[in-house]
């Protein structure tokens, strides 16, 4: 039943996402764009009069005395937002910060029905504590139970706490009272205003579509209006190939203060899915590969790839959040097979769903990245400066 769900939730969201970018045509097509167009002008209102119930203290924002740094986007998905909160994390550590990431576990395993309504009839939401990804010294929950992503920087960051609740007050006065912590990161936390005090926001914009399609939910990608950008205080520019100027302009036009850093996702290495072997980057040059993905721009990670040196042989696309099934599994390696491919490549973000499998015909090895920055580095140790030591 749940397999079912699953499927039909995917379909959904695939076929929404055709129609938002107007790659279907036809009357329905272009009733249903109509319809979100209605839609996404409600949702504007909303979301103005939201923050405006915040700005003059209807809506109370919290305070828990210790700094916090807000990630986000003003986009749905796809800014390569959870290196950059990896960075964060690695490098206020370093600084002496103890840290905790505070996520809310997107398409995470939710606790029982029958406990979630025995919770809501009785009252008992704020006495369940968060969900502890890691303590800062060992994994402790799996990704189907923690997220992909919050999964995916607690494997990556042995010795930062994650914890996971839709309530980061809660999960940020747990992460302070339980693990000592001193230094709260918001994961996708730019639109969460409820915690506030010692706050820097950090916005993450994709150079190769930076507003999405310019409108907002649910007609498009956009969470806020573009104007929003003025409560930035640092802006990332993400997969940049150094042509950024006419975005800085009109990034200017919104936000003529932050410091703007760009970046793009380096490739490390290559790590086996199943065994954990490694493998320098000169493993799929001039090899014939397949990929297999389920992320917001599969195209970006494709065309990294061929930049590798990989021949692109075969290729194979998921909705964004995936949990893919042993026979998914099965059936890509059968059809990049089919192709010559010699292995089959996938994100980390990916690899981290992926089910033990029966039988291995071709090696599977996902491409862990980090972020390297291109321009703007003394504005990201003036940012890491202003949290350490304010």
């Amino acid at each position: 039943m749940r397999e079912t769900f699953r499927v039909w939730t995917e379909n959904i969201e695939t076929f929404m996402l055709d129609v938002i970018f107007e790659q279907r045509r036809g009357y329905r097509a272009a009733f249903v764009r109509t319809v979100l167009y209605l839609l996404s002008k409600v949702f504007q209102v909303a979301v103005k009069f939201r923050l405006f119930l915040y700005n003059v203290r209807i809506l109370r924002d919290s305070t828990l005395g210790v700094q916090v740094i807000a990630i986000g986007n003003l986009t749905v998905g796809g800014t390569g937002k959870t290196p950059v909160v990896e960075k964060f994390a690695r490098e206020l550590q370093d600084q002496g910060r103890t840290v905790a990431i505070l996520s809310r576990g997107y398409r995470s395993k939710p606790p029982p029905l029958r406990k979630r309504i025995t919770n809501k009839l009785f009252f008992r939401d704020d006495s369940n504590p968060p969900r502890v990804v890691s303590d800062g010294k060992s994994l402790l929950l799996d990704s189907d139970a923690a997220g992909d992503e919050p999964y995916m920087l607690a494997s990556n960051l042995k010795d930062v706490v994650v914890l996971v609740d839709k309530d980061r007050v809660k999960s940020g006065r747990y992460a302070i009272e339980k693990f000592g912590c001193d230094t709260l990161l918001l994961d996708d936390g730019f639109q969460y205003w409820k915690l506030r005090g010692r706050r820097q926001d950090i916005v993450l914009i994709d150079r190769q579509q930076p507003f999405g399609n310019e409108r907002l939910l649910p007609r498009g990608t956009l969470r806020e209006p573009p104007s929003h950008l003025a409560r930035a205080n640092t802006i990332f520019i993400t997969k940049s190939d150094g042509n950024t100027e006419e975005l800085r302009r009109r990034i200017a036009q919104y936000n003529s203060t932050a410091g703007i850093i760009e970046c793009i996702h380096h490739p490390l290495y290559f790590e086996d899915v199943f065994t954990g072997e490694r493998h320098g980057l000169d493993l799929i040059k001039n090899r014939k590969v397949a990929s297999l993905s389920g992320i917001a721009q599969p195209e970006s990670f494709e065309q990294s790839l061929a930049s590798l040196g990989g021949i692109m042989v075969y290729s194979k696309r998921f909705a964004d959040h995936h949990r893919f099934t042993q026979q998914e599994i099965l059936n890509a390696i059968n059809r990049s097979k089919k192709r010559q491919a010699e292995l089959i490549i996938t994100t980390q973000k990916d690899a981290v769903r992926f089910p033990k499998i029966d039988r291995r015909d071709l090696p599977i090895y996902f491409v862990r990245v980090e972020i390297k920055i291109l321009s703007g580095a003394d504005d990201f140790q003036d940012c890491v400066r202003k949290i350490c030591f304010r």
